[in-house]
């Protein structure tokens, strides 16, 4: 009996889903409760597990757009495992018979082993030996680099290398990135070298394709107008050269195909307008340096500026309420609560968490919930309803040196708040010229619904919360 492997549904909204990863092969038999399958919205990232214990016949490669709901898989339920004895015979074994053992024939996975309590994920470096080549116990098999120290694989026993994970890609902690078929070796073995063999390598024992390195051509896509059509069959983030290597060309991801998709409907939806200011950041940094120590040994986190700006934000909002609101239709929606957004960065793309209820929580509160949400981004593991419901949205562009920018709105938001780079500047003071330090706010408004007039002042009272930052402190 054949169990279906179906695409969930993860989501109101969301229609389709992308075929990222199999951490199977097909053929391969799985145990119920593994992780077979990662897919990808244009939200979320989900794991998808095995209901029953079989082998997998993989139906939609790496790279598929796929309808939610659609079957990608079957697991013939009561297969047995297979046996280490049953592994085909290969070109490999004569040359191995010398040193064959009881477990020739068996399949090691090589995984990405942790490398510290804060890394989750690891780039392929550098391969050393070429797929298909035959390795000895103790070979360099791959350099893997994190963003705090490099490592090197060796090889756990002699057999032939197949790998799954090219260079340059990045994957999580645990995730197999090749295996080995012990016993396939030669008797006598040549020390590894980067580059591949000259003479004709050893041939890898005949065995179903890992899905992983599969290009085989997606026959239907859900959306083709989203897709960006290659020359050859190709996955999300895997590169390929033309002209000779004068250029290169990668398919989009799901979520950066959203990101582009949603910041064009932004611009063609909204009459979108942009207002500065500057903030003196004096009075906020002195207070920062003045209860930091204390705030960390009472909260156990430390006061950033973001949790200034969100309740900044929040006594705007209330003073400005028109800024609070939605068009829906040729309607209003005025929104009486404070649930504020912040933009925050990956490697994948811009994603805005929602920090709830805003006007009720304490300093220390918004701050670990920023530093949950920031962990939880850079894990892959921000859920749907994390990024939904949002009324304003604050994004730092500051952190990465930004000086000046305009913002573009969060539909169906009708306000953004820019931050920006803190630059010590020359200001006149009581007559006088004094170096601050000075921040460029920048306000992006929907016109439709926001007057000018009420973005300015807006604008001006969270530039006066800044400067005069003690009431806002009083809820400590």
């Amino acid at each position: 009996m054949a169990t279906e492997v179906k695409i969930p549904n993860v989501g109101e909204s969301i229609t389709s889903a992308n075929v990222a990863r199999w951490h199977k092969q097909d053929g391969e038999f799985v145990s119920k409760g593994e992780t077979v399958l990662t897919i990808e919205t244009d939200k979320v990232s989900n794991d998808l597990e095995a209901d029953v214990s079989g082998i997998l016949k993989i139906l939609a490669q790496e790279g598929d757009e796929v309808a939610i709901g659609s079957v990608v898989a079957t697991i013939e339920e009561g297969s047995a495992e297979p046996q280490e004895e049953e592994t085909p015979v290969t070109q490999a074994e004569p040359l191995a018979a010398k040193n064959s053992s009881a477990s020739e024939g068996k399949v090691i996975e090589i995984k990405v082993p942790a490398a510290g309590e804060s890394i989750t994920s690891a780039n392929i470096g550098q391969w050393h030996i070429a797929t298909g080549a035959s390795v000895a116990k103790g070979d360099v098999l791959v350099t893997l680099e994190t963003d705090k120290v490099s490592n090197e694989l060796e090889a756990d026993d002699n057999g032939i290398l197949n790998i799954i994970t090219p260079e340059g890609e990045e994957v999580g902690i645990g995730a197999v990135i090749a295996t080995l078929t012990v016993g396939a070796a030669p008797a006598v073995t040549v020390a590894p070298t980067k580059a591949a063999p000259s003479s004709a390598p050893v041939p890898a024992p005949q065995k179903p394709v890992p899905a992983t390195v599969q290009t085989v051509a997606t026959e239907q896509k859900v959306k083709p107008d989203m897709s960006i059509t290659p020359t050859a069959p190709q996955r999300a983030g895997e590169t390929q050269s033309e002209e000779g290597g004068r250029t290169t060309r990668k398919k989009m991801s799901m979520l950066r195909r959203k990101i582009a998709s949603h910041l064009v409907n932004a611009q063609q939806t909204a009459a979108i307008l942009t207002t500065f200011n500057e903030v003196d950041m004096t009075a906020v940094m002195k207070l920062r340096k003045e209860v930091q120590d204390g705030f960390v040994s009472k909260y156990g986190c430390k006061l950033g500026f973001m949790s200034f700006f969100v309740k900044a934000t929040v006594q705007a909002l209330k003073d400005v309420p028109g800024i609070n609101g939605r068009i829906d239709g040729n309607e209003i929606i005025q929104n009486n609560f404070y649930d504020v957004g912040v933009a925050i960065g990956t490697e994948k793309g811009l994603v805005v968490p929602v920090l709830r209820d805003c006007d009720k929580k304490s300093f220390a509160e918004i701050e670990q919930d920023i530093l949950d949400y920031a962990l939880k981004a850079k894990e892959g593991k921000i859920e749907l309803a994390d990024l939904q419901g949002g009324v304003f949205t604050i994004s730092n562009g500051g952190v990465y040196g930004s000086l000046l920018s305009t913002p573009i709105l969060n539909p169906p938001q009708s306000g953004i708040l820019g931050m920006h780079t803190i630059q010590q500047r020359p200001v006149a003071e009581n007559g006088e010229v004094v170096i601050r330090p000075m921040m460029y706010l920048a306000m992006s408004y929907d016109h439709r619904l926001v007057d000018g007039k009420e973005a300015v002042t807006f604008l001006i009272r969270i530039k006066d919360c800044l400067e005069n930052p003690g009431r806002l402190m009083l809820e400590m």
